[in-house]
C-alpha cells in the first residue's frame, strides 16, 4: 500500500503546502502593500498647466486596520490638486470613524465623491466561486439577481456629512463644479449601478458650458454608464469597483471584474467607445478587499495619481 500511494501523497502534500504558502502571502503581504499607481492623461485644453488629481477607491475599512489608515493618511504628502474618491469606504459598520481619521489629511484638498455598494450595505460572506459562475449566467450585483433580503446597513450619513462639511462635492445623481487657480472643472455623477440607485436621466446633457474639463464620476463601471457618459462626450471618466480583479493569474490577469465591463480594463487606464465619441476611462483597483475575503494576488492594493495635461 505505501509503494502504491506514496507518491500521490507527496504531490497531494506539496499541492497543500504551495496553497497554504499562496494564502498567507496573499492575505498577510500582498493584501497590505499598498502601491501608487501614476497616470497621464491628455484631456485638458493645450496649454493648460498640468492638474494632480488622487483617486481613491475601495478602502473596505475595517476596524484596527493600522497600516491602511496611515498609509492613507500619508497620500496628503502627494498635495494633490483636487481628490476624487470612488466609493466603498467601508466593510465594517463601526468603521466610519477610521475612515474618517484615515481620509482627514486628504479632506484639507478641494475633493469629490461617489458611494458604492459597501458603504450603504454591509458585506456578507459569499462563495468566491459565485462570481466566475455570475460571469458565466452574466449577472452582476442587483443586475439580473434577486434583491437583497436582510442587509446589514451601513450607517453611510456621518460619512457623508463629514466629506461635505469638508467641502468635498457628493456627486450623487447630481453634477459639481471646483474652481483650481483660474480652471472650472465640471464633474457628473452616478450613485452605485451595482445596487442600481444610477439615474443618468437625472444627469444627462453631456459636458458643461464654459468649464474647462468635465468628467463622468461613478463606482461600478458597468456599461451603461460608460455608454452614457461617452455618448454625451465627456472626455474623461473615473470608477472603481473591481478590485482588479483582486485574485488574479500572474502573465494572465483578471478572471472576473464583478460587472460586465471586460477583463482587459479591469484597472488602469483605457478607452471607452459609444455614439461615436471616445473617452479615456481610468478603473481603480482600489485599496481593500471584503472583509470576509482579506486577500489579493498578483494584485496588489492601490490609489492612483492622474496628471492631467494639455491635449496635443
Amino acid at each position: 500500500m505505501r509503494a502504491r500511494y506514496g507518491v500521490p501523497l507527496k504531490v497531494t502534500a506539496v499541492g497543500a503546502a504551495v496553497g497554504a504558502a499562496g494564502l498567507v502571502y496573499a492575505a498577510g503581504f500582498e493584501a497590505r502593500s499598498f502601491r501608487l499607481r501614476r497616470v497621464t492623461v491628455p484631456v485638458l485644453p493645450h496649454g493648460a498647466r498640468p492638474l494632480r488629481v488622487l483617486q481613491v477607491s475601495d478602502i473596505h475599512m475595517v476596524s484596527g486596520q493600522r497600516k491602511k489608515r496611515a498609509w492613507l493618511q500619508s497620500l496628503a504628502g502627494l498635495r494633490p490638486d483636487f481628490v476624487v474618491n470612488t466609493g466603498d469606504n467601508l466593510s465594517d459598520p463601526d468603521a466610519v470613524p477610521e475612515v474618517l481619521d484615515a481620509l482627514g489629511p486628504l479632506m484639507e484638498f478641494p475633493g469629490v465623491y461617489v458611494f458604492g455598494s459597501n458603504d450603504y450595505y454591509g458585506p456578507r460572506l459569499r462563495n468566491p466561486g459565485r462570481y466566475l459562475l455570475e460571469k458565466v449566467q452574466g449577472k452582476h450585483g442587483l443586475n439580473g439577481n434577486e434583491p437583497v433580503v436582510g442587509a446589514v446597513h451601513n450607517p453611510w450619513e456621518p460619512m457623508r456629512d463629514a466629506f461635505d462639511e469638508a467641502g468635498w462635492l457628493d456627486l450623487s445623481n447630481t453634477r459639481g463644479r471646483l474652481k483650481l487657480d483660474g480652471m472650472e472643472i465640471a464633474f457628473t455623477g452616478l450613485d452605485d449601478p451595482h445596487i442600481k440607485r444610477d439615474r443618468y436621466a437625472e444627469v444627462q446633457g453631456g459636458p458643461e458650458t464654459g468649464a474647462d474639463l468635465s468628467i463622468g464620476v461613478v463606482h461600478a463601471p458597468y456599461l451603461r454608464s460608460l455608454d452614457a457618459f461617452t455618448a454625451d462626450g465627456y472626455p474623461l471618466i473615473l470608477a472603481g469597483h473591481t478590485h482588479g480583479g483582486q485574485l488574479c493569474i500572474p502573465f494572465y490577469g483578471a478572471l472576473v471584474t464583478n460587472c460586465d465591463l471586460d477583463t482587459d480594463r479591469v484597472k488602469g487606464l483605457s478607452t471607452h467607445t459609444a455614439g461615436g465619441h471616445r473617452a479615456y476611462l481610468h478603473v481603480s483597483a482600489g485599496c481593500g478587499t471584503n472583509r470576509y475575503t482579506p486577500v489579493r494576488f498578483a494584485c496588489p492594493p492601490e490609489v492612483t495619481l492622474l496628471t492631467l495635461v494639455g491635449r496635443d
